[in-house]
This record gives C-alpha cells, structure tokens and sequence, in this order.
C-alpha cells in the first residue's frame, strides 16, 4: 500500500509502487512513474514540463519521468519533465534535501546527494555516489562524477571527475570521505593518480568508472576542472 494525503494531486498517468509515502500538497504530473518505498513532498511538483526558452509551450504529453526506489525528495522541491531526450530520470536511494531545482533532461544515478537549494539546469548528469554540497548551481549539460563532491555555494560550468572534491578557488582534491564511505581505500593510489596525473587505473572496477565518466565526458562537449 501507499500512503498518500488527501491533498495530493495526482494528473494524468502516474504509476505508483509499492510503501511510498506522499505527503501534503504535492502534485505529482504524469507519464510518471515511480517505484517502492519513496518519501515525497510536502509541496513538491515532479512532472511540470520543462523550463525551456527555445520552446517554452512545447507538448509534454508524452515526456515521462522515471523515479526509482527508496529515495527521499522534500519540501518544495522540482522535477522537470524532459524536453530533447527521452527521459527524466532519477535512480535508486536518493536523498533530495529541500528547495531543490531538477530541470528537465537531467539523470541522477543511485545514492547520489543533493542538499538544499541546489539547481540543477537542463541535460545535466549526476553519476553514482555524488554529492553536491548546498546552494550549488549546475550549468546545463555538466557531468558530475562518480562520488565526487561538489562544494557549498559553487557555480558549476564544466564537468567534475570521479573521486573528486572541487572547491572554487582550491585545486582539485581527492574526496577521501566517498573513498572509504564506498569501500574503495585500496584504490587510492590509482584514484590519487587519475585525479592529480590524469593516469588512467588499471583497476577493472575503477577504469570502468573512469570509462563511463570518460564517455560522458566527450558528449557533453563540456570542460573540465
């Protein structure tokens, strides 16, 4: 069963899971989809379309919003419908603290998180284990890396690498709190010399970390800190 208030606004299709809990005054916009055991609201809105000033009345009928398992979006939070791609998508045990801005395109990989008042633009990628620290704003089409983390207050306009901390101002770092927090302390020579020397791991798991980050990369047609 789901538990769900009786101010909620539920429009269009939206599929429910399973023990999700949707609390007041939230509106919840189909084609939407959302999976088992998600906290959401009060006050939050997923499935507006996309805030694009190319085509700001474009039909998002048929732009779908996919939302995995045991995630937590609180109050007053936004998720955007896509608008150039196929999806909207967010993972698997996320937390999205409040007054967070999702825009429309933007993936969000599993255990990602994202603290209060973030804004995330268009097309944006957040890989697997990231964190982005309070009050960042994210250029459109960035890719954030795997377990990185992204400092308090930071305007974002190229991508972050993997195992990264980046702070305006401050060379890039290792973050050695998402190293041992994810069980990867064996690899921090190969992650210290991927971060400072650009050299490639020659760890299977790591590389295939650094590959997928890589590819992204090269798409986005973006810089890199």
């Amino acid at each position: 069963m789901n538990k769900i208030d009786n101010t909620v606004k539920l429009i269009g299709d939206v599929k429910l899971g399973t023990h999700n809990v949707i609390l007041p005054f939230t509106v919840l916009i189909g084609p939407l989809e959302i999976g088992d055991n998600n906290i959401i609201g009060p006050h939050v809105v997923i499935g507006s379309p996309g805030a694009d000033t190319r085509n700001p009345r474009y039909d998002d009928s048929k732009s779908v919003i996919k939302i995995g398992d045991n995630n937590i979006i609180r109050e007053f939070s936004a998720i955007q419908k896509p608008c150039y791609k196929d999806i909207t998508l967010i993972g698997n045990d996320i937390y999205v603290m409040q007054g967070v801005n999702i825009s429309h395109d933007v993936i969000i990989q599993d255990k990602s998180v994202l603290t209060a008042t973030v804004a995330l633009a268009g097309i944006v990628t957040v890989l697997e284990g990231a964190y982005i620290a309070m009050g960042v704003t994210i250029s459109q089409r960035c890719v954030i890396g795997q377990y990185s983390i992204v400092g308090q207050g930071s305007a974002v306009v190229k991508n972050i690498k993997p195992f990264s901390k980046y702070i305006p101002g401050k060379p890039l770092s290792v973050n050695k709190y998402a190293i041992e927090k994810y069980g990867f302390q064996k690899f921090e020579n190969e992650i210290s010399d991927y971060i400072f020397l650009n050299k490639k791991p020659v760890s299977t798991i790591i590389l295939s970390i650094i590959n997928l980050f890589d590819k992204l990369h090269l798409e986005s047609e973006k810089g890199l800190y």
